[in-house]
C-alpha cells in the first residue's frame, strides 16, 4: 500500500524546494522519548478497586486517544510536506529569444509638418503619417529591445532600448515637430544611435545592433558629419537603415503643393544611401503612407523578430495539497470529540 502511495506522488510530485525540512518529521516523537512524563501533582484518592477502575478508563478512551493520535501524526507530515514544498514540473515552452538592440531614429525638423501624406483616407501631416506606421512597427516587435531616439538641431533619446514597448510608444505619441529643433542633424542623430547601442549592448553580438533612421530632409546641422557618423556605426558593428520620407519634391503653401525651387533637395538620398550601404543596412524610398508601411515590414523580414530560445520546464508550486490536508484533519480533530461528547 505504502508503494502505491508512493508512486501515485511520484506522478504528480517531481521534487521538493526545500527537502531538508523533511527532517522535522521525527520531531513529536523525539520530544516524546526525551522529554520527562508530566506528573500530576493534584490529590489523589486511593480505593481498593482503583486498578479496576483505570483498566475500564484506558478500554473506554483507548480507541479515542488512538484515533486523535493518528490524525495529529497525519497532519503533522502534511504540514512538514507543506513546508518542503512539493513541486511539479510543468510542460516544456520554449520563450521568444531575439537579444536584438535596435534604436529608431525619428526626424523632427519643421519640414515633417507638411501635410503631404493620406493616412485613412485623410490628409495628415508627414510626422502623423510616421508615427502610425511606426506604431504599427513596434506592435510587430516582441522580444526585442526597441528604443526611440529624436533629432532636429540636436538629437536626444527619449527612450532607451527597451522591453517594454508600451513606454516607447508613448514616447512617440508625445512627439512634436520642432521638439529638438526646426534643422536636421542627421550624422548627430546617428552617433548618438550608435554609442546608445554600444553602451547599452552586454554581451550581445556586434551584428545584431540595428539602427533605423527616417529623415525628409537634408543634413544642414549639427557637429558630425553623417558619413563619419556611419564609419563610426560600422566600426561599431551596427547595420544602419535609412528610410528617405516625403512626398515627390513639393512643398505645402497655403494648402497648395508648389515644386522645391532648384537647387533645394528635398531629401539628399545619395548620402542616405551611402550611410546604409557602408553599415550593411539598406536605403529605402517612401513617398506615401503606404510605402513607408511596406519598408517596415521589409525590415522585419530583414531583422527576425524571434527565435526558439533554450527549453525551459517551469515549476508549478503544490504545497497547497499538503496544506489543506492539514488543515482537513486539524478540523476534524478538533470537531470529533465534542461531537462524542454531544
Amino acid at each position: 500500500m505504502s508503494g502505491l502511495l508512493a508512486n501515485t506522488v511520484g506522478v504528480w510530485l517531481d521534487g521538493f524546494a526545500w527537502p531538508w525540512l523533511l527532517l522535522a518529521l521525527p520531531l513529536p516523537w523525539l520530544a516524546r522519548r526525551v522529554l520527562p512524563a508530566r506528573r500530576s501533582s493534584a490529590p489523589a484518592l486511593a480505593v481498593p478497586f482503583g486498578d479496576r477502575l483505570a483498566g475500564l478508563a484506558a478500554t473506554v478512551a483507548g480507541s479515542g486517544r488512538n484515533a486523535g493520535a493518528w490524525l495529529a501524526w497525519a497532519a503533522w507530515v502534511l504540514l512538514c510536506l507543506a513546508a518542503a514544498r512539493p513541486q511539479q514540473v510543468g510542460e516544456a515552452v520554449m520563450p521568444p529569444q531575439s537579444g536584438r538592440e535596435m534604436m529608431v531614429a525619428l526626424d523632427l525638423s519643421g519640414s515633417m509638418s507638411e501635410p503631404d501624406m493620406m493616412l485613412g483616407g485623410r490628409r495628415v501631416d508627414r510626422l502623423t503619417a510616421a508615427k502610425a506606421v511606426l506604431s504599427d512597427f513596434l506592435d510587430h516587435r516582441e522580444g526585442d529591445r526597441v528604443g526611440l531616439l529624436v533629432f532636429g538641431q540636436r538629437a536626444y533619446v527619449l527612450a532607451p532600448p527597451t522591453l517594454d514597448l508600451a513606454t516607447v510608444r508613448q514616447q512617440l505619441g508625445d512627439s512634436v515637430v520642432g521638439l529638438a529643433g526646426r534643422e536636421t542633424a542627421i550624422g548627430d542623430g546617428i552617433g548618438l544611435a550608435v554609442k546608445r547601442l554600444v553602451s547599452g549592448a552586454d554581451d550581445r553580438e556586434s551584428g545584431e545592433h540595428v539602427l533605423i533612421l527616417l529623415t525628409d530632409g537634408v543634413n544642414n546641422a549639427g557637429m558630425l558629419e553623417p558619413l563619419k557618423a556611419a564609419e563610426l556605426g560600422s566600426d561599431a558593428g551596427v547595420r544602419v537603415y535609412t528610410v528617405a520620407f516625403g512626398g515627390d519634391g513639393a512643398m505645402s503653401v497655403f494648402g497648395f503643393q508648389l515644386p522645391v525651387p532648384a537647387g533645394e533637395d528635398e531629401v539628399d538620398e545619395a548620402t542616405l544611401t551611402q550611410i546604409a550601404e557602408s553599415t550593411g543596412g539598406r536605403f529605402f524610398r517612401a513617398r506615401d503612407t503606404a510605402q513607408l508601411a511596406g519598408i517596415y515590414a521589409e525590415i522585419d523580414r530583414l531583422e527576425p523578430i524571434r527565435q526558439p530560445g533554450e527549453a525551459v520546464r517551469p515549476r508549478i508550486e503544490r504545497y497547497h495539497w499538503p496544506l489543506g490536508a492539514a488543515l482537513g484533519l486539524g478540523l476534524l480533530g478538533f470537531v470529533a470529540p465534542r461531537r462524542r461528547s454531544w
